[in-house]
């Protein structure tokens, strides 16, 4: 047997690489952490020798001395739902792109998470956490939590009281959902409508009680009647059967504002199919989200935009300034809505 075969047998080491280009093991180290400086030919050089070797750094060993796992948690509530998906495969992109690694755990139903799955996380001891769902608390994470700082997707309204001093630290993005309602009402408005339903998301959701908070500021503001409230739960077959029975066994409505466009989809088959009403002839529609369907010309839906880019980008720079500045306090950043108009209001 050769020598070169019986190196392939074991696992190469940093020692090996470091030998061969005829650097430090330091600049092996360096080479493969895309944020330190290490000249371009002396990188390209390495990770070519990295390649030849089926070299790869030995992460539990990097943690060891670094303190960082390059792991982020991800608590979700739905994996395949068609906005959650979506952003789960951005954020997973963009952290590969730092350098991380993801963790994903789904919540129970009822949006309560499972509290061996937290422990369970715990041992994977991760650099940062972003929790999707409000109903695991902070109080709750902390418990499961060593040096990561959990970071939640928020949608405060208007007026709301800052976290109550003794809870534990956690960092935010904020989502403000006011803009692109007002945008959304001052168009149906503007075509004369006036009887509005909103198609409401699980009772549980905090988004979907923040959006038909705001919906109802929004149309007192302008000197509008209360909104009509359906039962949906995010699904299309829930919207399906509400809109048919808002008009079938309700009072029916001008405009339905859905939850999500997933929703706005059911409402809108619905009209066309089930209840032979025109869009937007005789019935609006407006969705929430911008999921990438939303601009499907059998839809072509009129609805409040989330950039989800930019709520990824926000993420990122919340978990690497973290990273950087581990005993700050709370960290925010905070994004806007706007609407985006398409065929379904007229």
């Amino acid at each position: 047997m050769s020598e070169g075969a019986g190196e392939q047998r074991g696992r190469a080491t940093a020692e090996m690489v470091a030998e061969r280009a005829k650097v430090s093991r330091v600049a092996v180290s360096r080479a493969f952490n895309p944020h330190t400086s290490l000249k371009p030919e002396k990188r390209e050089l390495i990770l070519k020798i990295a390649q030849e070797l089926n070299y790869t750094p030995d992460r539990a060993a990097r943690a060891l001395v670094s303190g960082r796992t390059h792991l982020v948690g991800v608590i979700v509530p739905d994996v395949c739902s068609h906005w959650e998906s979506q952003e789960i495969d951005a954020l997973t992109t963009a952290l590969q792109a730092e350098g991380f690694a993801t963790l994903l755990f789904k919540t129970r139903t009822d949006y309560s998470m499972d509290e061996k799955l937290l422990a369970y996380m715990r041992g994977f001891n991760p650099d940062s956490v972003i929790a999707f769902v409000e109903n695991v608390k902070p109080r709750t994470l902390a418990r499961f939590l060593d040096r990561a700082v959990p970071i939640y997707v928020d949608y405060p309204l208007a007026g709301q009281a800052a976290p109550a001093a003794g809870e534990p630290l956690f960092d935010r993005l904020n989502i403000l959902q006011h803009d692109g309602i007002d945008q959304a009402v001052a168009l149906l408005q503007g075509y004369g409508v006036s009887r509005i339903a909103y198609l409401s998301g699980i009772d549980k959701s905090r988004a979907s009680i923040a959006r038909e908070t705001t919906l109802r500021q929004v149309m007192a503001e302008r000197g509008m009647a209360p909104p009509t409230v359906i039962q949906g739960d995010f699904g299309y077959d829930a919207a399906y059967q509400s809109t048919i029975d808002l008009f079938r066994v309700g009072v029916g409505a001008e405009a339905i504002f859905a939850a999500n466009d997933v929703s706005a989809f059911g409402a809108l088959d619905a009209l066309r199919y089930e209840l032979n009403l025109r869009v937007p002839q005789d019935v609006s529609v407006i969705g929430f989200d911008d999921i990438a369907q939303s601009h499907w010309k059998s839809y072509n839906l009129t609805t409040v935009k989330f950039d989800l880019d930019a709520r990824v980008r926000a993420l990122v720079r919340l978990i690497l300034r973290r990273l950087n500045t581990p005993d700050a306090p709370g960290l925010e950043e905070t994004l806007n809505t706007r609407l985006v108009v398409r065929g379904t209001v007229g």
